[in-house]
């Protein structure tokens, strides 16, 4: 894995280096927080869990614009996770940007912001399906500026939050319920944090690659 890694980075660095970005993790993976059973990489660059546990950084994270690519499995569930406090208890303690995949049948009754791009249980995205069918690669682009967060996806904007709104645990600006277990008001979490992705969450897989930052 470290060195199918080692030269994945490496080509990252020479085609961000003019951009600002760098790797977010380091060519050993010495960075990254993770069960090395669990994540690996593939020749062509490409990371993958084969069970449901994050991928985080060891370091954490402010005022920063983060890029990568992903793709779906079948009914994929997964998500970037910001400015996470307790790598343990992270649900209550961090922004989900959600990814999944808008075409599964069994997700047509899912809320609105459970939809793929949404800022999960807080902001849904301005619309659904703007992911690509499971098996394509997709591109998201996180901007994360204090209590500001937009998302970007596939070149769209589909979420623009001011976490100083989210003033309440149980219920959204829009009216809408915030889940049980995210009882924290996004207004009161903190906006430096670690960085995360999640694994193979029920049945289907995630894959990502090119995962970037520039700090703002």
């Amino acid at each position: 894995m470290k060195k199918n890694l080692f030269y994945f980075v490496c080509g990252l660095l020479l085609s961000s280096c003019n951009s600002g970005f760098k790797p977010l993790f380091h060519a050993d993976w010495s960075d990254a927080d993770c069960d090395p059973a669990v994540w690996t990489v593939d020749g062509e660059g490409v990371i993958s869990a084969s069970a449901d546990q994050a991928l985080w950084t060891k370091i954490e994270y402010e005022n920063f614009e983060l890029e990568l690519e992903f793709r779906n499995d079948n009914c994929t569930n997964s998500g970037v996770v910001i400015y996470a406090t307790d790598k343990q208890n992270w649900i209550p303690n961090a922004v989900e940007i959600q990814i999944a995949d808008d075409y599964c049948d069994k997700f047509n009754e899912w809320q609105p912001s459970w939809y793929c791009g949404a800022v999960f249980g807080h902001l849904p995205p301005v619309a659904t399906k703007i992911v690509k069918p499971a098996g394509e690669w997709n591109t998201m682009r996180v901007i994360a500026k204090g209590k500001s967060i937009k998302v970007f996806l596939n070149g769209k904007k589909v979420a623009d939050m001011d976490m100083s709104l989210w003033t309440s645990g149980k219920t959204n600006p829009d009216g809408s319920d915030i889940p049980s277990w995210m009882p924290r008001p996004f207004a009161e979490l903190a906006t430096k944090g670690y960085i995360g992705f999640q694994g193979k969450h029920g049945d289907a897989l995630i894959w990502f690659k090119n995962i970037k930052i520039k700090q703002l």
